[in-house]
């Protein structure tokens, strides 16, 4: 469904078909809108990933970071985290099937901020 604000003969507004609070394309950014969990899912696409590995694929972002939307995407069912047993102990990551359901929108996410003007994607127009 689609909100629709409609002005009567008197010029009063009203909204027919409102978003509930909050809308999917809301929830949906809440999920995976946090900074580092596109990149983290796009880096678990090809298979298991070390913890350590992974913090090195994804630059910029700290391993408090990167840890944190781990355990956020794990308790939301999108990655699986496995415990290997190895000396000194390591983690593995896995994009669950749910979590791979994303990976068609984030590759179309891609896609469209890489075709977008430079100064459209880096904020520059912003700035002056």
């Amino acid at each position: 469904m689609d909100a629709r604000v409609h002005q009567d003969a008197q010029g009063r507004k009203s909204v027919a078909q409102p978003c509930g609070q909050p809308c999917s394309i809301e929830q949906g950014m809440r999920i995976l809108g946090g900074k580092w969990t596109g990149s983290i899912l796009w880096h678990l696409k090809d298979g298991p990933v070390r913890f350590n590995d992974l913090s090195r694929m994804i630059g910029g972002a700290s391993k408090k970071m990167i840890a944190e939307r781990l355990r956020q995407l794990e308790s939301r069912g999108l990655v699986a985290r496995r415990v290997l047993k190895a000396s000194p102990v390591s983690v593995e990551y896995t994009i669950t099937p749910l979590g791979s359901s994303a990976l068609d929108f984030l590759d179309q996410l891609r896609a469209w901020t890489e075709a977008l003007p430079d100064q459209v994607r880096t904020g520059s127009a912003a700035d002056e």
